[in-house]
């Protein structure tokens, strides 16, 4: 008896196949053979005139999808029936999510089957587990079908419906979303307060203390018996006292200075106390806790972080074998087999002590709904450590390979036992100094008394002060009573900080606590997002652009309700009980679309464009000077900064990189004076006597000779940018010229006769020789490369060319197992690029070059892939058409 068993991906057919016997075929679907049409080009031809046809859903037969096989997984299907033909049973043996059950329904609906089916699901890549899932199979679930069907629909109706308005009303191009313009929204929310925020400046002391050798600091905590105010005692708002606080604020230094200064010596211990607790580890990875630790230690973006757990999932090489490193990376359980949790105590006792081993631990979830996985995030096998397994793996996967192992150890060890120490120091006011009065210092000590499981694993906050509170410090044996010499006191100065912007890992970490989104789509949502321009990344901070807060504005207004935190949580908390079968899924989309007692989507949608939408506007502010209201609007190119209305507006383009919530009236009324004062004139250029001009624009500094004339048709004078590291006010007209006076022309090819010149263009400096052209390496090459060198770059192998060029090749993946053609990662006009002639896809954000595998290429260009456009393609196939007619 033969058996087709169908993955998702290469690599997991590649791993799984190992284990197995010649009886069974394993080949991939590379992801869902079906989906929704995605243009309008992929509806089919009979569809094409009815009204829902743009939606790929008819909602008027009971949100019926339309389903198409896109043009890239047809070869798919044809390897797949093919395979099927000679198999005697159909085994679906994709991943245990609602995704993963989608992929196989589609799979027997696309291939239909006339042999027997069965579904196998395995959370782990292990001979056992496999074993036991072919004898143990199921029936495909149809209520994870459903969840997963009414989640994509919803998504369709959600998009389809709400981005046109925001084409029309902010900027083409962008995009809402039924999750993603929740994300955008916190992040926004949490800009605003940023915005809105007003610092406060307090004063303290810090003392310098010695017992017994030992040096330790203290700081002052109270004085005549009034706690002295710290951050957490000032309102956000207006970077005052809150109101009712009965805290004593030092506002000055001089405030501070006079209390320490009043101060008599020795002081004495008036309180030390020792108290022991224990800590318990954190429990087993989920998917969000992975992706939180791995973006707060690691700096690893929530989509690489899934990528590399990813192949360490579907299998590594290890020697002759493939194996499975790690359990399936996309659940919320926080249960461990039982044969994972007896094999920790027997590593931990090995490798730590028995002492550190005190018998298996159990967690218990609290995420509701979470049933869609059977265990947490673990390696498959619990001997093979990190330091065994790291010649196997690139860089990545062995960081995340031993966060999981040392995460999921912790995770069964002891408590950790310390003990904190609370000092207090009082230090009575000077006899007969008018004002002084009593104070009172501070310090608390923690000692670790048994490791436990912090041998092995601590885990993250995103507040760096947690962080700092948790590390370990070690007081001198201090008695009530006893008498100290201060060494010396100083005054310390502190300011209040707004909100921390979001991290992926905070951004996680919110949408999770709100019941936002499931763990299978964090990873998306995060890295949507920042594709759509609503997001920019900061060092590891998320800024919101101004795009995002006009959407923002706009969905608020108009459809509060749909990017209303609970509104959205409570959507998925209807797609769990959708999925658990306790659920119609049909009436949700409904009462959703159509509405019940109140409009639905559709009619709201209708509403809203009947009676108007304004164009959103972010406001900054009002000029003093001149009383007009400074705002910030998206234009075709982008945001800009607008001043007044009317005859008197005034408008500037906004720098590139200025987050919304440091951007105030003055930087705005800057930009503006500088766009209203026009070109700078540097001075006259000696060889020509035209004028050298200055300016700035949204891309950067650019210099100009000559006039620029009234008569539009007339010939433009001659422009240069300059680096992008240079500033207006730097530019002199030395430097200038020096810009201006490109090309250089660098000689004569001896070759060919042509001219050999340096220069820069759009894509960088480059030299240029007839119709050949190589980069150069820097922009001060420009003016400092020979003729000779640059005959010799000529001669080197071509690097990127636009235009139908070659493309310099940055890495070489192997060839396509189905056409043959290389897969290769190319650099292109827009950046890097992965492709295998047929396809096309931009290399993902964070992805690590070095670190991806031809299975990892085939699956993004499979899931992401885009035929690559061919110029003079529409026109050709109206010329056919024309032909046609004519004939």
């Amino acid at each position: 008896m033969s058996f087709l068993v169908i993955v998702e991906s290469p690599a997991k057919a590649k791993t799984i196949s190992r284990y197995l016997d010649q009886r069974y075929v394993v080949e991939a679907s590379y992801g869902h053979l079906r989906d929704l049409p995605a243009t309008a080009d992929e509806i089919p031809a009979r569809l094409k005139k009815q009204a829902w046809a743009r939606l790929g859903v008819d909602v008027d037969n009971d949100f019926r999808p339309l389903y198409i096989v896109p043009d890239d997984k047809k070869k798919y299907v044809k390897r797949l029936k093919s395979a099927l033909a000679d198999a005697d049973k159909l085994l679906l043996a994709t991943d245990e999510d609602r995704e993963g059950e989608s992929i196989s329904w589609h799979a027997v609906e696309v291939l239909k089957p006339t042999v027997p089916v069965e579904r196998i699901a395995f959370h782990e890549i292990t001979s056992e587990a496999i074993e036991k899932a072919i004898g143990s199979p199921r029936k495909i679930d149809d209520s994870l079908v459903k969840a997963q069907e009414s989640r994509r629909i919803l998504d369709r109706l959600f998009g389809y419906l709400l981005s046109p308005l925001l084409w029309k009303k902010v900027r083409r191009g962008l995009s809402a979303g039924r999750v993603q313009s929740v994300a955008v929204r916190l992040a926004v929310m949490r800009e605003r307060e940023r915005r809105a925020f007003r610092n406060a400046g307090y004063f303290g002391a810090s003392a310098e203390l010695e017992s017994g050798q030992q040096r330790f600091s203290a700081r002052l905590v109270r004085l005549d018996g009034r706690r002295l105010a710290t951050g957490q005692d000032f309102d956000a708002s207006n970077g005052e006292l809150k109101a009712g606080s009965q805290a004593l604020w030092l506002s000055s230094q001089s405030q501070a200075q006079q209390a320490i200064d009043g101060l008599d010596r020795p002081w004495k211990v008036v309180r030390a106390e020792k108290k022991p607790f224990s800590r318990r580890p954190a429990p087993p990875f989920t998917t969000s806790s992975l992706q939180q630790e791995a973006n707060r230690k690691l700096r690893f973006s929530t989509d690489r972080t899934m990528r590399v757990a990813q192949r360490l999932y579907e299998g590594i090489d290890i020697g002759s074998e493939r194996v499975g490193l790690i359990t399936y990376m996309r659940t919320d359980s926080l249960t461990l087999a039982n044969r994972a949790l007896v094999q920790s105590q027997e590593v931990i006792s090995q490798l730590y002590g028995p002492e550190f081993a005190p018998g298996p631990r159990r967690y218990r979830t609290k995420t509701l709904g979470a049933q869609e996985a059977h265990e947490a995030i673990r390696p498959t096998d619990l001997t093979r450590t990190p330091k065994e397994v790291s010649k196997y793996l690139n860089r990545d996967e062995q960081r995340i390979y031993e966060l999981i192992w040392r995460r999921t150890i912790a995770s069964q060890m002891a408590d950790a036992r310390l003990m904190r120490t609370a000092v207090e120091i009082e230090a009575t006011a000077k006899p007969g100094q008018p004002g002084a009065v009593d104070g009172i210092f501070a310090v608390n000590g923690r000692t670790i008394v048994f490791p436990g499981f912090l041998r092995v694993y601590v885990e993250g906050s995103d507040d760096p002060a947690a962080e700092l509170a948790d590390k370990e410090l070690i007081l001198p044996e201090l008695e009530e009573g006893q008498l100290l010499q201060p060494i010396s006191v100083e005054v310390t100065s502190h300011e209040t900080s707004p909100p921390a912007r979001f991290t992926e890992a905070s951004l996680v970490k919110r949408l999770e606590a709100e019941g936002i989104g499931r763990p299978s789509t964090y990873a998306s949502i995060v890295a949507t997002i920042q594709d759509r321009g609503y997001i920019v990344k900061e060092s590891n901070a998320l800024v919101p652009t101004f795009t995002a807060f006009a959407v923002t504005q706009l969905l608020e207004k108009h459809f509060a309700d749909y990017t209303d935190l609970r509104f959205t949580a409570r959507m998925e908390d209807e797609l769990d009980e959708i999925a658990a079968g306790r659920v119609d899924a049909r009436s949700q989309l409904r009462r959703i679309y159509f509405g019940n007692e109140q409009p639905g989507l559709k009619d709201r949608v209708s509403r809203e464009e009947e009676t108007g939408i304004e164009y959103p506007q972010v406001e900054i502010g009002i000029d003093d000077e001149s009383g007009q209201r400074i705002v910030v609007k998206i234009g075709r190119y982008g945001p800009y900064i607008q001043m007044g209305e009317g005859e008197q507006r005034v408008i500037a383009s906004l720098p590139d990189g200025i987050a919304p919530a440091d951007f105030d009236v003055p930087e705005a009324v800057a930009i503006l004076r500088k766009k209203q004062q026009g070109m700078r004139e540097l001075g006259i250029d000696p060889a020509s006597g035209h004028p050298v001009f200055v300016a700035t624009g949204r891309y950067g500094v650019w210099v100009q000779l000559g006039e620029t004339p009234e008569d539009k048709k007339a010939a433009k004078p001659k422009r240069s940018s300059l680096p992008k590291n240079v500033q207006e006010e730097e530019v002199s007209l030395d430097l200038a010229l020096k810009w201006l006076s490109l090309p250089r022309t660098l000689g004569e090819d001896p070759s060919s006769g042509d001219q050999v010149l340096a220069t820069m263009g759009r894509y960088g400096p480059h030299i240029r020789c007839g119709e050949q052209t190589r980069s150069l390496d820097s922009e001060e090459s420009i003016f400092t490369i020979t003729l000779s060198q640059a005959l010799t770059k000529l001669k080197e192998p071509k690097g990127r060319r636009r235009r139908g060029g070659e493309k310099k090749v940055l890495k070489e993946f192997g060839p396509d197992p189905d056409s043959g053609s290389p897969v290769q990662l190319l650099d292109g006009p827009y950046g890097p690029y992965l492709t295998n002639a047929a396809l096309n896809a931009s290399l993902p954000k964070g992805a690590d070059p070095a670190a991806l595998k031809l299975q990892d290429v085939l699956e993004i260009l499979a899931e992401k892939g885009k035929a690559p456009k061919r110029r003079g393609a529409k026109a050709s196939s109206r010329r056919s058409e024309a032909t046609k007619k004519t004939a």
